[in-house]
């Protein structure tokens, strides 16, 4: 069986959780995908190295056609599962990183994404400080977070922030909670991850 898959054009990182998609709905087979950049090249090689699947890429008028053949992948059906782990992440501003605010909030919608296609889910995604601003109705990631609280990831919006911005009443992901829950449920994860 071969599927063709057009990522170009598209973003990081879809290109790979669509070519993660198409590989998943064969058993045995091949898979094309197409590219227009480096770097979502060099991602879907490394995404076909860790599924045990055979890659090579040629390249033609600018864009990079990589074959990705699946056998037995060894390392797919390890991912196929779905799992919520022991760990959580705190999110403590709108931005992902420091320097642009414009770059800092296409990374973060990018991370959500990721996140909500990724085969390890957090118990849950804690939101303070200026993070709380994506909870809330307007905000890029809202998508994104649909997808988690569907997967069973508790999305859970400092209260106290929500009242400083005055967004309390605009919040339409999660549920709103205190400064002790926060602190009783970082204390009890056995991972936190802060962005």
């Amino acid at each position: 069986m071969e599927k063709q898959v057009d990522a170009r054009g598209l973003a990081c990182p879809q290109p790979v959780v669509i070519t993660k998609k198409a590989l998943e709905e064969i058993e045995k087979g091949k898979v094309v995908v197409i590219v227009d950049s480096e770097v979502a090249r060099d991602n879907l090689v490394k995404l076909a190295k860790s599924l045990d699947c055979s890659v090579n890429v040629e390249e033609s008028n600018g864009d990079y056609h990589i074959n990705i053949l699946k056998g037995e992948a060894v390392g797919l059906s390890k991912m196929v599962q779905e799992t919520n782990g022991d760990f959580i992440i705190l999110v403590t501003s709108q931005y992902m990183g420091k320097g642009s605010d414009e770059l800092g909030g296409i990374l973060m919608k990018g991370f959500f994404y990721a996140l909500s296609e990724s085969y390890n889910l957090p118990q849950a995604v804690i939101f303070m400080n200026s993070g709380v601003k994506l909870t809330v109705e307007g905000t890029e990631v809202l998508e994104s977070l649909s997808v988690l609280e569907s997967k069973g990831v508790e999305i859970l919006s400092c209260g106290t922030c929500l009242d400083y911005f005055n967004l309390k009443d605009k919040l339409v992901k999660g549920g709103v909670t205190n400064m002790y829950t926060i602190v009783e449920r970082l204390n009890e994860a056995k991972k936190v991850i802060t962005i």
